[in-house]
């Protein structure tokens, strides 16, 4: 299993909106950063993922799950875009900021601090881990 990150703007799509689709999920669409569509492209059905406002909040407020691995983006008539669908798994129990991920010598090299503009990112497991604790998540529970 892979791991990774998912910036959206809270005001566009947010956390709870994720949550309301359910098991089904949503695709992770719109896309434009060829980096971030092979992120995608290299996802795997049952991967997780952690859920990052940007912009506002500035943190990890949740766990999703690759439900669909990559396909056409539907909101793109270029057939170079694709996207995956990811559903919510659960609620991070003490939302992780930046500042607190920029504070921990154990993240010092993760994507988030080192690209911040990559919408679609990997986690390493390490920094998987150490998140998930820093956020007072239980990996039993996942």
């Amino acid at each position: 299993m892979a791991y990774w990150l998912f910036k959206s703007e809270p005001h566009k799509w947010s956390w709870d909106m994720q949550k309301q689709r359910g098991v089904d999920g949503e695709q992770w669409d719109g896309v434009r950063n060829y980096q971030a569509r092979n992120n995608m492209r290299a996802m795997k059905y049952g991967d997780k993922g952690f859920f990052y406002h940007s912009n506002q909040g500035l943190e990890i407020v949740g766990i999703v799950e690759v439900c669909a691995e990559a396909h056409p983006d539907s909101t793109s008539l270029d057939s170079r875009w694709e996207c995956v669908d990811i559903r919510a798994i659960c609620d991070i129990p003490n939302p992780v900021s930046l500042k607190q991920i920029k504070a921990n010598p154990k993240l010092k090299n993760m994507l988030l601090v080192r690209a911040t503009r990559l919408s679609v990112q990997s986690v390493t497991e390490d920094e998987w881990k150490e998140i998930c604790f820093m956020g007072r998540l239980k990996l039993i529970d996942l």
